[in-house]
């Protein structure tokens, strides 16, 4: 077979691959080819509605939409082609007061977005879209930058605007196979010959599964079956009809030409498509119409726009769309795969197409995209997401609650119980509310007795707040016990690895053995990657803990930043080690009564690590916390964890020891200002703008990855500064939440949680360099506002004796 070689090969010529070949085009990249097995668009997005919505709950994820629709305004004059784009707005119907509350809060995080979103009455709404039904809609919400196109005009807009670009779009051409060796891509074998490339990229919607499987992934993208129908024309059909969504009724509208209407929506019984392979080419296909499993969207039509019981049926379309595990998009770098990048999964492909594109070319350009996507980072993922058991019935689940009313803190109900603590089945007897978190079940909060364990959701006043109250006051007044066994966790060996931690770390990592070092792990920018504990077990031999969800991604940056000769490996241990959390003023009196080895300040000082006994079981035990008490990380092997969670509840029954969940953490560690990563630090943020500049040590921290833009920070200032704000209140916040002074808007809460011992509600937001001196500003959450404290952090912080005693 003939052998071609070039820089950046992109397989599959939907609206995704052709973005990306016209970004990358269009940047200058040189050798840029896309190979599509039939003809562009023939996948799903020739099928696809077409709707383009820009809000998303993530700031970066509308920042990426707005950029598609910034690319869609001016594709036509850029490259001859129409995309038949419309930009007339979209309506969003609220026919409850719960909705109303959503779509209010909505509002709110479009304005800190940067996002015109505005607040309509039910007759307002009525003018925009005549055909509606007001009668009982609380009210409705209208983006005028919104608007829908005809997908495969789209797109062959965009492959225009490729090729003139210089890319090389192949139709006809299927990829067969793969050839890997050394973790690299080394060859792409197809019905056109041997292709060599520097990067790979699968933008291959449903099929990216099973070109996983030939390399060996478990890519967690899959493909559901999604229905809408077509109207016969409607008389009178007004020009510049907007979108519209009714979540309460489960149902879209997009204006479609010849004046019909597109109708579709989100119904509770969708099916898998492909998950026992996909059938044959599957070329510009459609599946056959389910008109039972369509017919309760049709009901909810008719009561929305009663006119579309008056107008036949044109058409019907039953057609796969790309979903993934928990219904967003599949982006970023396989790290499995030096030279392997994603972009799958996108059931909003085409509202994304533009965006998503130029993110990846960034990727590919780059080493990283100009905005943060965790929210879509493939490395969100575990190995457990890709496998079928679990990535269907949570796709299918997450298809059924697109529209429905979901509550901050909702948690999904299907694939649970896929990693269990050994504590689990003694803390589920003791009322646990469970939370998952990357496959791990993790205890929310205790129902006590006579309290049904089932979590208590409300948009305003949530009912598990109360009994959360009850356990962040355990920890600061007496003892408790956090199952925190979902920690992943690493170790770090090998002659190289000092060398290796010390120029990935903004902290001096030559401290001695036994050292718990707090550090972070930056980009060449500055940007936080990884914010984590390092533990110094030996001169090369380091113990690393992060986030239960951070693991893939944090374990992919430092195997990225490993020396190439071996000298240092990276081992994940998260199985072998069940973490109980011990904390609070009795901490030290519980634990000394059940372990051998003195555990006196003395003896064990804070930020140090120690080997211990707890009646039969040897323990690492790790003097440090994330909720501002005196406490131990207690890493157990597995098998003893319930042995050692016995020996501490026995123990500290006279000090009215309890157990606590997940969403205390969050109070407990608001009041004491420990951040968030994701949240509060992203890469989008440094150290010295989050506040953490003490962790950075430029005299003895040696050199190591975004020094200089560190250095330069730290003696020129910054440009934006993490702030702690509070309110006297209890304020509903979940984060998104607008910031503004003197009526501007000037940041939003990355984090929010009301603080039980202080009787405040705390916030952070980011604040530019020149109101940080600034105290008086207001917070807009449910479409009122607030007035807010700017003050100094931590506002609890019990270092008199009790944390570091």
């Amino acid at each position: 077979m003939s052998k071609k070689s070039v820089k950046h090969l992109i397989i599959g010529g939907g609206i995704i691959g052709c973005s990306i070949a016209y970004h990358l085009a269009k940047a200058g990249e040189k050798d840029v080819v896309l190979l599509e097995k039939a003809a562009l668009t023939e996948g799903a997005t020739w099928h696809a509605a077409g709707l383009v919505g820009q809000l998303r709950s993530s700031r970066n994820t509308t920042r990426m939409l707005q950029r598609s629709v910034a690319m869609y305004d001016g594709l036509e004059a850029e490259t001859g082609l129409t995309p038949d784009w419309h930009k007339v707005g979209s309506l969003r119907l609220a026919a409850s007061k719960d909705r109303m509350l959503e779509t209010k809060r909505l509002a709110t995080m479009a304005r800190s977005f940067d996002l015109e979103m505005n607040i309509l009455t039910p007759a307002e709404a009525k003018e925009l879209f005549p055909y509606i039904n007001a009668d009982g809609l609380e009210g409705a919400a209208f983006i005028p930058s919104d608007g829908y196109v005809d997908p495969a005009s789209l797109t062959q807009s965009i492959a225009a605007g490729a090729r003139q670009c210089g890319a090389k779009l192949k139709q006809g051409v299927e990829v067969l196979d793969f050839e890997v060796n050394n973790g690299k891509i080394t060859q792409v074998i197809t019905s056109d010959g041997i292709y060599e490339a520097e990067t790979i990229t699968l933008a291959t919607g449903m099929w990216s599964r099973e070109l996983g499987w030939k390399l060996g992934l478990k890519v967690p993208a899959c493909a559901l079956e999604h229905q809408y129908v077509v109207t016969e024309p409607i008389p009178d059909f007004p020009h510049g009809l907007p979108t519209l969504r009714d979540p309460d009724r489960l149902v879209y509208y997009k204006p479609d030409a010849g004046g019909r209407l597109v109708i579709g929506g989100y119904e509770n019984n969708t099916l898998a498509f492909g998950d026992e392979g996909i059938p044959g080419s599957f070329v510009r296909q459609l599946l056959a119409e389910n008109i039972d499993r369509f017919l309760p969207l049709a009901e909810c039509a008719g009561q929305v726009t009663p006119i579309v019981n008056e107008v036949g049926i044109r058409q019907f379309v039953n057609g796969p769309i790309p979903y993934s595990a928990d219904g967003d998009f599949v982006m970023g770098p396989a790290s499995e795969l030096s030279n392997l990048m994603l972009a799958t999964g996108f059931l909003y492909g085409i509202a994304a197409g533009g965006g998503a594109g130029e993110m990846i070319a960034q990727w590919l350009i780059e080493g990283r995209p100009s905005l943060d996507l965790w929210p879509l980072d493939v490395r969100r993922f575990g190995p457990h997401h890709g496998a079928k058991s679990f990535m269907y019935p949570r796709a299918v689940e997450h298809y059924a609650h697109h529209y429905k009313l979901r509550y901050p803190g909702t948690e999904s109900s299907v694939a649970r119980n896929i990693r269990l603590s050994p504590l689990h089945d003694r803390l589920d007897k003791k009322g646990a509310v469970w939370g998952s978190k990357n496959g791990w079940e993790r205890p929310l909060w205790f129902a006590p007795e006579g309290v049904e364990p089932v979590d208590q959701l409300d948009f305003l006043k949530p009912g598990w707040k109360r009994f959360a109250a009850e356990e962040h006051r355990a920890v600061r007044e007496n003892v408790a016990l956090i199952d925190q066994s979902s920690f992943s966790k690493f170790e770090l060996h090998g002659p190289g690895a000092l060398d290796a931690i010390q120029g990935m770390a903004v902290s001096n990592m030559d401290k001695p053995i036994g050292s718990v070092i707090y550090t972070q792990l930056c980009n060449e920018r500055g940007g936080i990657e990884a914010d984590l504990t390092v533990t110094r077990l030996g001169l090369n031999h380091f113990y690393i803990v992060t986030g239960a969800g951070f693991g893939v991604h944090d374990s992919d940056w430092i195997r990225q930043n490993l020396p190439d000769d071996g000298s240092a490996v990276l081992l994940e241990v998260t199985s072998a080690f069940a973490v109980i959390n011990i904390c609070g003023p009795r901490a030290r009196d519980v634990l000394a009564a059940v372990s051998e080895g003195d555990v006196s300040n003395e003896a064990f000082p804070f930020a140090t690590q120690r080997d211990i006994l707890i009646g039969a079981a040897p323990v690492r035990a790790i003097r440090i916390g994330y909720v501002g008490e005196l406490g131990w990380e207690l890493h157990v092997p597995t098998e003893f964890g319930a042995h050692v969670y016995d020996l501490l509840w026995q123990a500290g029954q006279g000090h009215n020891i309890r157990d606590i969940g997940y969403r205390a953490i969050d109070s407990l560690r608001m009041e004491k200002g420990y951040l968030y990563w994701s949240a509060d630090i992203t890469p989008d943020y440094t150290p010295i703008e989050a506040g953490l500049g003490f962790r950075v040590h430029l005299k003895s921290g040696g050199e190591f990855t975004g020094r200089q833009i560190l250095q330069a920070q730290k003696s020129s200032g910054v440009q934006k500064q993490l702030c702690c704000f509070t309110s006297p209140d209890d304020l509903p916040l979940y984060g998104g939440e607008t910031i503004l002074h003197d009526g501007n808007v000037v940041s939003l809460v990355t984090s929010a949680a009301y603080g039980h011992t202080l009787g405040q509600t705390i916030l952070f937001g980011y604040l530019p360099a020149n109101l940080i001196e600034e105290e008086d500003f207001t917070l807009e959450a449910f479409g009122t506002s607030y007035a807010i404290k700017r003050v100094s952090a931590p506002l609890y912080d019990p270092s008199n004796e009790r944390l570091k005693s």
